[in-house]
């Protein structure tokens, strides 16, 4: 069986090329967004923070929703060039290049918290009891990831490559005893919010098709955690296999089927002032 990176390990997996990483990065879904707004989870006045921001896919459209952001990312390297990328929105951007266990943040002080395929990589019920802590009495917590390769619904690429991902190690997403991906074992991850004292706890499947260049299946693929460990030479050798399989059998254009996750869930505001 294939070896689980470490929490550790994965906070430093993407940062080597970060300006890949961003470019090569699809976007979340719009109803995302939506789905955020409607529930009253941001407004132009809301006060965020970000677990794992990364080269800022997440933080960019919540800045331009207007929230004001403070941005947590343990790597030195996406965190400047998620400085340098989001630059023009100035003081409604601080970044916090640190763990989020080791960020020093108030209490009690945030309308919003928020983290796009990070969470996985922190441990659930420390990380969420702080997520908790750092809320204001009715504050919102929003957590959401891309599964890039649907289990319900697998697009042709993805049954033709399987068997290629199958000797990798995996992350903590595609790890422990549920056969379902981290981010669509809604059970488990709905005791988890129920257990860390949220209520008002929401969960939704967004299924999206986009059709993909080769060069654009080469550059998403060389982001995952367990390719970017790869001996460089045997890195190169699967890339490449893939690309030919994308060019030669797909004809260059690979539709895939993906679907985004996303919990939402309220810290209960009498709860809060009793405790």
């Amino acid at each position: 069986m294939s070896d689980v990176i470490s929490l550790e390990e994965g906070r430093r997996a993407f940062g080597a090329n970060s300006e890949a990483y961003n470019d090569a990065r699809p976007d979340y879904p719009p109803r995302v967004y939506d789905i955020l707004r409607d529930q009253g989870a941001v407004s132009q006045t809301a006060r965020v923070f970000e677990i794992g921001a990364g080269t800022g896919q997440a933080t960019a459209p919540l800045l331009a929703l207007g929230c004001t952001i403070t941005a947590i990312e343990p790597d030195a390297r996406l965190a400047t060039t998620l400085g340098n990328r989001l630059r023009p929105y100035g003081s409604s951007l601080t970044i916090v290049q640190s763990s989020f266990e080791d960020s020093l943040l108030p209490s009690a002080s945030f309308d919003l918290g928020a983290a796009a395929m990070a969470f996985h990589w922190l441990q659930q019920d420390s990380a969420l009891a702080k997520v908790f802590r750092l809320l204001r009495p009715g504050g919102w917590w929003a957590m959401w990831w891309t599964v890039f390769g649907d289990p319900a619904d697998m697009d042709p690429f993805q049954r033709r490559t399987q068997a290629l991902f199958q000797p990798l190690s995996r992350t903590p997403s595609h790890a422990g005893d549920s056969n379902r991906p981290f981010a669509l074992d809604k059970d488990a991850r709905m005791a988890e919010l129920k257990a860390a004292g949220f209520g008002h706890a929401t969960y939704e499947e967004i299924r999206w098709n986009p059709t993909l260049t080769t060069r654009q299946v080469v550059g998403l693929t060389a982001t995952f955690s367990p390719v970017t460990r790869l001996p460089e030479a045997e890195r190169s050798r699967f890339l490449n296999e893939l690309g030919r399989i994308a060019n030669e059998e797909f004809d260059g254009k690979v539709r895939r089927n993906f679907v985004t996750a996303i919990y939402l869930a309220r810290k209960p505001e009498e709860l809060s002032r009793k405790s």
